[in-house]
């Protein structure tokens, strides 16, 4: 084993500014509904993930880099709308907050489907549970004690941030911090189908 440094790295699309700002208003009304050991994503850690990989190495890094290149050449870009609040698992047992991604979807599911069993090839673990496009708003420490999570999911419709194009993937670097993490750009990934 050699002794290359890791990175903390995750795969994603990230949404435009005026999408975060839209994003940043639904948690300000959320905080004011929601009671309870909830934590709040920063909005520069929002983001669509298609694939977190933990920590890897440069060897490792540009065979991600490899399976994406070759898989986003065939895509072109297109448009998803970001609307309506959940729950992980479920609204019983609460651990993630999200908003939803629907409209053109069926590429970006496609497209992770194929990265991910063209990372299987190269060590990486499929993953187990199926992809479903959000944006984490939060994370519930503790569900117990949750007050207004109910009545706001009868309500998720009311939750809209707008939409936006997707014209690519990025490959970010994670650095854990006191303060939270530090996300930065390693490699780019247009769609160019």
């Amino acid at each position: 084993m050699s002794n290359e440094k890791s990175i903390r790295a995750f795969l994603a699309v990230d949404p435009p500014r005026e999408v975060l700002n839209e994003i940043i208003m639904i948690q300000e009304r959320l905080k004011k509904s929601i009671q309870g050991d909830v934590r709040w994503v920063r909005p520069e850690g929002i983001h669509l993930t298609l694939k977190f990989f933990g920590n890897i190495s440069d060897t490792e890094r540009e065979n991600i880099s490899a399976v994406v290149k070759n898989n986003v050449v065939i895509v072109k870009p297109f448009t998803v709308n970001v609307r309506k609040v959940g729950a992980f698992p479920d609204v019983n047992r609460p651990r993630v907050l999200w908003l939803g991604v629907d409209g053109d979807v069926d590429p970006l599911i496609s497209l992770q489907k194929a990265i991910d069993r063209g990372l299987q090839g190269c060590g990486f673990k499929k993953e187990d549970r199926p992809f479903r496009p959000h944006l984490t708003l939060a994370r519930v420490k503790d569900p117990r004690g949750l007050i207004g999570l109910a009545k706001i999911l009868e309500k998720s419709e009311e939750y809209v941030a707008g939409h936006f194009d997707v014209g690519g993937l990025i490959l970010f670097k994670s650095d854990l911090t006191p303060k939270g993490a530090i996300y930065t750009k390693l490699d780019v990934f247009p769609f160019t189908g």
